[in-house]
């Protein structure tokens, strides 16, 4: 039987990374659980042990249950039936395994009924449910909402709420609405506070994934006469309530197990989560962080499915007597897919693991004050989780789309027929780029750790590290390019032009990415002994180089008054 952990060596590498010891004691409390919960771990070696057994459960899971159920969710997927939503068979399936396993809210701490899980384990099973089912993952993978509900919420409202979605209740966030996408200052949706402090919603909301939720958070217009992020507040809406219909489940092209709802609120009951007036200056925007992680996963999860779908269609498939992998043409892609593959999973748990660590300090200054070097070490991890939140989402997210299409690309016509997985998996792909912020949102939240050099910093903190014999050429090709990143940095900074920085910033962001997951290839190669990521980073760093070094040579010839020849007419 086949199981989405176990048959992926490279996973249980990312568990034993240096920093892991760290944010486990830490978010263990030195282990003092231990006295109060029988599952709880008495050291660092059962904290990873229990989280290596916790996934498996979940590989297990994914590798039969989800998996085989995905073809038919696809088909038959949800429908709305008087205001309610009616997942596919396969989806109710789906949702009672893991609840049953006891798989959501694991993050949550234990006395909530979670599993006390630090981020980076909780993004390894969302990267393994995104390859089994990537619609699935929206739904089991919005429990990271609760985290939004236990940072901000009241202790009435975490003892109330976040218990429920351990137990296996669904959330949603109810953010974007018909007028208002990516522009999350014009939602409009009102907010009326009621004389017992309760509030009433009306409006419509669009585009809200699992928007049937059992619980709900809410982006709504507390403020009246405003019109921008300042009047807005987060609301939590429970479905026991009543007053929020399903209008309808848009038609998309593909996750389409995944139900994404047009919402009418009709003076439906709400109450106010945190402070007024914040709800998108500071919760939405944590909220986005951590749905933009969980996209990040969800494309690393869709290029391992995608990878694996055509090799082993390049193994059995025949042509001129000998199977296509042969071909030079073939085995290239293949080993191209693996690279960005792998160098998406390198940033994916890097970035889990600088969000661990100041996730876990922010957690602990809510019992105690922090003390100077505590401060100071939760503000650096803040600051590179801020810097490489975008760039995952939005490198992880393009890869696992070009993935996709080369999978079909190498099951040729087959690869168009719905015979085959990678049909599925390319229509999947292609909303990863696109919700939680697009890739062109990612660019416009990564350019400033360009400008202000947290990328630079980030890789001479790499350049430190210690690298294997074997990818020393690598390394010393990393150097040069740092030298050409850094020209292209300082000329597009002395031009102090913003519009030709807005120009130029996608092209900065790709080289400051590639470099970057290129150094992670390398040292988590060095690190962990593994020949499968050296490869890896040797056929990523030839890759890189040929883009930092066309980067670099179009911004070295390129004025800033050339931008005028792009504009429309």
């Amino acid at each position: 039987m086949a199981n989405f952990y176990t048959d992926n060596p490279d996973l249980k590498l990312h568990l034993s990374h240096p920093l892991m010891q760290k944010i486990v004691e830490l978010k263990e409390r030195n282990f003092t659980e231990a006295e109060k919960y029988d599952y709880a771990p008495l050291n660092y070696e059962d904290a990873i042990d229990n989280y290596d057994k916790v996934l498996e459960i979940v590989g297990d899971l994914c590798g039969t249950t989800i998996a085989d159920n995905a073809e038919s969710v696809d088909h038959q997927g949800p429908h709305v039936e008087k205001g309610r939503v009616i997942y596919a068979d396969g989806t109710q399936t789906n949702l009672e395994a893991c609840r049953k396993a006891g798989l959501m809210g694991m993050a949550m701490p234990r006395r909530f009924g979670g599993l006390n899980f630090p981020i980076t384990p909780y993004i390894m099973a969302a990267d393994i449910v995104s390859r089994a089912d990537t619609g699935f993952e929206n739904l089991w993978g919005l429990q990271d909402c609760a985290e939004t509900l236990y940072e901000f919420g009241n202790d009435d409202q975490r003892e109330r709420f976040i218990p429920r979605v351990c137990a296996g209740e669904t959330m949603s966030m109810d953010l974007t609405e018909p007028d208002a996408g990516s522009d999350l200052q014009s939602v409009m949706l009102k907010a009326t506070e009621q004389p017992d402090g309760t509030w009433r919603l009306n409006g419509v909301k669009r585009f809200i994934t699992n928007g049937d939720s059992d619980i709900h958070l809410v982006l709504a217009r507390s403020e009246d006469g405003t019109k921008d992020g300042r009047g807005l507040s987060m609301f939590i809406y429970d479905k026991r309530d009543g007053g929020v219909d399903v209008r309808r489940i848009e038609n998309k092209m593909g996750i389409k197990g995944s139900p994404t709802c047009e919402l009418t609120y009709k003076n439906a009951k709400a109450e106010l989560c945190g402070s007024r007036r914040l709800g998108l200056i500071k919760y939405v925007m944590a909220l986005m962080n951590g749905a933009r992680l969980g996209i990040a996963a969800q494309s690393v999860g869709v290029s391992e499915i995608a990878y694996r779908e055509a090799l082993a269609y390049a193994r059995e498939r025949k042509q001129f007597g000998k199977a296509i992998i042969e071909f030079p043409a073939v085995f290239e892609m293949l080993s191209v897919m693996k690279a960005k593959l792998d160098a998406s999973r390198a940033l994916l748990y890097e970035t889990a693991r600088y969000v661990d660590m100041y996730k876990v300090y922010e957690d602990i200054a809510r019992e105690r004050s922090l003390t100077a070097e505590e401060r100071a070490e939760m503000k650096k991890y803040n600051r590179l989780a801020d810097a490489c939140t975008p760039l995952v989402k939005g490198l992880a997210s393009e890869y696992c789309n070009q993935n996709a299409y080369d999978c079909i690309q190498i099951h040729g016509g087959s690869g168009f027929m719905k015979d085959y997985a990678c049909e599925r998996v390319y229509r999947d792909a292609r909303i990863t780029s696109i919700y939680e912020g697009t890739t062109q949102l990612q660019v416009v939240a990564a350019i400033r750790h360009v400008t202000t050099g947290t990328y630079r910093q980030l890789m001479d903190l790499y350049a430190e590290m210690e690298v294997s014999e074997e990818l020393m050429p690598v390394k010393e090709q990393l150097l040069k390019l740092m030298e050409l990143y850094s020209a292209a940095v300082a000329k597009v900074n002395e031009a102090a032009d913003p519009q030709y920085t807005d120009f130029m910033a996608r092209r900065l962001v790709e080289m400051a990415g590639n470099i970057i997951m290129t150094w992670l290839l390398v040292t988590d190669a060095s690190r962990y002994g593994s020949a499968s990521m050296a490869k890896s980073a040797k056929v990523y760093g030839k890759m890189a180089q040929a883009e930092v070094e066309k980067h670099s040579d179009f911004i070295a010839n390129f004025a800033p008054d050339q931008v005028e020849i792009y504009k429309e007419a």
